[in-house]
């Protein structure tokens, strides 16, 4: 990457690269893939966890370095969409139960952090990490309360509501916090990277990617609510 930022030494390189990239696509894919399929139909996109499981096992029993490691990180992945799945379907409308959702393998995480699957452990508590930052940044910007009226809003008003919290978020203090909140996550990212050697199997630059990716999406996505709010996942 430029100016080095993803830059491992020799023992990390062989998987750090396409793993930490397939991992920042994993995040970006709900954004795309998840949010249309859970408006349209939130059980079967919950079914769908069973084949992301299934493919994950697979690919992780492969004689392939790369390949198990990412069918590791699939797993990982798995539990982060089940728990989007299941938010979003049936409990959208009630933003304090979004993190305890998210949250619910996060015992099987902390446990398999030494074990063979500190991959998929890495990448799910990355992943919670980084939607716990967004949400927290929310709170401290006061956007959350447009939270419940925008997810349960008519398709005629829920742009304008959306279009509405954009603009709350460009007031002097929420744009600094939004700015602080920023400037941390690009600083813990950077240290992960800088730490991927002392930490398992260099799984700092996953989770560091992770984390960035993360908030290039909140980026994104504050765009699309001042500019054109209907391509937003939100919005029934």
């Amino acid at each position: 990457m430029i100016g080095g930022t993803w830059q491992t030494t020799a023992p990390a390189r062989s998987w750090s690269f396409p793993v930490a990239r397939i991992a920042a696509a994993m995040v970006v894919l709900p954004v795309f893939l998840q949010a249309p399929w859970v408006r349209l139909n939130p059980f079967s996109a919950t079914l769908f966890t069973g084949v992301l499981i299934a493919a994950g096992l697979v690919m992780h029993q492969s004689r392939s370095e790369t390949t198990s490691e990412l069918g590791s990180i699939l797993i990982g992945f798995s539990g982060s969409w089940l728990a989007g799945c299941i938010f979003w379907g049936w409990l959208r409308a009630h933003p304090v139960l979004h993190i305890p959702v998210e949250a619910f393998a996060l015992p099987l995480a902390l446990g398999g952090l030494q074990g063979r699957w500190r991959l998929a452990a890495t990448f799910y508590l990355s992943s919670l990490v980084g939607t716990a930052c967004t949400d927290l940044a929310m709170a401290a910007t006061g956007v959350m309360q447009f939270w419940p009226e925008v997810v349960t809003a008519s398709l005629d008003q829920a742009p304008l509501l959306l279009h509405q919290a954009g603009l709350h978020l460009l007031h002097p203090l929420p744009l600094a916090i939004l700015v602080v909140a920023a400037g941390l996550v690009l600083m813990a990212g950077r240290w992960l990277n800088r730490s991927s050697q002392s930490l398992v199997a260099g799984a700092g630059t996953m989770a560091a990617a992770v984390l960035i990716t993360t908030l290039w999406v909140d980026g994104l996505f504050l765009l699309s609510a001042l500019v054109q709010p209907g391509l937003s996942g939100l919005i029934e």
